[in-house]
C-alpha cells in the first residue's frame, strides 16, 4: 500500500471507478462488457445478451427524509435503474433490492418504502427476485441491481457515436434540479419556523421530476417499432454536459450542441430566474432528469423527425474539432462538465 494520500474528492466518481478498476480484465468469454457503460453486457446466446446495472441511493447524499416520501423514494430507486437498462437499448425484467436501515425506522415506514418499489415493478413490468437488509448506523441506503435483456445487434453503447450523427434528447431538462432547489429552500424555511407551511403551489410539474422521475421505456419500445438502433446513448443522471462528454470520450468524436435546441419546460425556465439561474446552466448542468440522449445516423433522420417529445439538439464532430456549446449569439464556449460530484466535500 502506498503511503501518498489522495482525497476521494480529486478523482470524483468515474475517475475513482477508473482507478480502483485499472488492473481488472475479463476473465470469461461471456463477459461482452464488463465497467464503463450504462450496464454491463453478458452473452447469453449468439443473439441475445442479459444487462445488469447496480446504483445505491445514501440517505443525505442522495435524498432527504424532510422531503421526499418513502414511497416515492422507493419508487425512483427502481427508475433511476431501469433508466440505466433503457440506455442500453435494452428491455428491463428483474430487479434485486438491498436495503441497510436503523433502527429508527418502524416496519410501518419499510412498507412504505416497499409500495413505492411495488409500485414501479408493475409500471415497468418487472420482477423483484431478491435481495438482502441490514443494519445501519448511518440512515437509510438503498441499492438496487436490474437485469435486462436484448438482442445483440440492437444493444446502444456509449462508444458508437460517428462524425455527422445527429444528437437528441428525449423530455425536458432541467427540471429535476429546479425541483430540488425548491424543495431545499422550503426546507430552511421550515427549518427556521416550523409552524410555516411549505409554498410549493405551481411547481408540481418540477417537484414531480425531482421525487418520481420516470425512465424512458415508453421511448425505447418507440426506437423499436421505428426500426431505430441509436449509434450511442446513455441516460441523463449528472447533468446534459457530464453525459455528453461522456459519450464524446468513448467514442472518440467531438460535438457541437445548441443552446436554441435545448428543451426547457416553461415552469423549468421561469423557476430558474425566480432562482437567479441561467435555465440554460440548469439544462446542462442539473441532472436528475432521466431522459436520454443519444446519437443517430441521419438516415434514420425522417423515421423520427416528428416525435413531439425528442429534441435535436446538435450533431457529433471529428475529434479534433473539440467539444463546443453554442449560444444564442453564435459564439462557440468549450463544453465542460459542472454537474454534480458524488465526492465533492458536503
Amino acid at each position: 500500500m502506498s503511503n501518498k494520500s489522495t482525497n476521494i474528492e480529486e478523482l470524483g466518481e468515474f475517475g475513482l471507478i477508473d482507478h480502483l478498476t485499472k488492473k481488472f480484465s475479463i476473465q470469461q468469454k461471456s463477459t461482452l462488457l464488463g465497467i464503463g457503460d450504462d450496464a454491463a453486457v453478458i452473452e447469453l446466446s449468439h443473439d441475445e445478451v442479459q444487462l445488469v446495472s447496480t446504483d445505491m441511493l445514501v440517505e443525505g447524499i442522495h435524498f432527504n427524509l424532510m422531503y421526499m416520501p418513502l414511497k416515492h423514494l422507493g419508487y425512483k430507486a427502481v427508475a433511476v435503474n431501469v433508466s440505466d437498462i433503457c440506455a442500453m437499448n435494452g428491455i428491463p425484467e428483474q430487479i434485486t433490492v438491498s436495503i441497510g436501515v436503523s433502527s429508527k425506522f418502524p416496519v410501518e415506514a419499510l412498507e412504505e418504502l416497499y409500495e413505492g418499489i411495488h409500485a414501479a415493478c408493475e409500471n415497468y413490468k418487472i420482477d423483484l427476485i431478491g435481495g438482502d437488509t441490514t443494519a445501519s448506523f448511518s440512515g437509510l441506503i438503498i441499492s438496487i441491481t436490474a437485469i435486462g435483456r436484448g438482442k445483440k445487434d440492437q444493444i446502444t453503447y456509449r462508444s458508437g457515436a460517428k462524425e455527422y450523427d445527429l444528437l437528441c434528447v428525449t423530455g425536458d431538462l432541467g427540471g429535476a434540479y429546479m425541483g430540488l432547489q425548491v424543495l431545499e429552500r422550503e426546507k430552511e424555511v421550515f427549518k427556521a419556523n416550523p409552524n410555516i407551511q411549505p409554498d410549493l403551489d405551481g411547481h408540481d410539474y418540477i417537484i414531480e421530476k425531482q421525487l418520481k422521475p420516470e425512465a424512458r421505456l415508453d421511448f425505447i419500445q418507440y426506437l423499436k417499432e421505428l426500426e431505430i438502433v441509436p449509434t450511442s446513448m446513455i441516460d441523463v443522471s449528472d447533468g446534459l454536459a457530464s453525459e455528453i462528454l461522456h459519450i464524446c470520450k468513448a467514442s472518440k468524436v467531438g460535438c457541437h450542441i445548441y443552446d436554441e435546441k435545448l428543451p426547457i419546460d416553461a415552469k423549468t425556465s421561469m423557476t430558474a430566474i425566480d432562482f437567479n439561474l441561467d435555465p440554460t446552466t440548469c439544462a446542462l448542468n442539473g441532472g436528475e432528469d432521466y431522459e436520454l440522449l443519444f446519437t443517430i445516423d441521419q438516415k434514420d433522420f425522417d423515421k423520427i423527425k416528428g416525435n413531439p417529445h425528442v429534441s435535436f439538439i446538435g450533431h457529433m464532430t471529428n475529434e479534433q474539432d473539440g467539444k463546443y456549446f453554442i449560444d444564442k449569439s453564435g459564439s462557440a464556449i468549450t463544453l465542460k462538465a459542472q454537474g454534480w460530484n458524488h465526492f465533492d466535500e458536503q
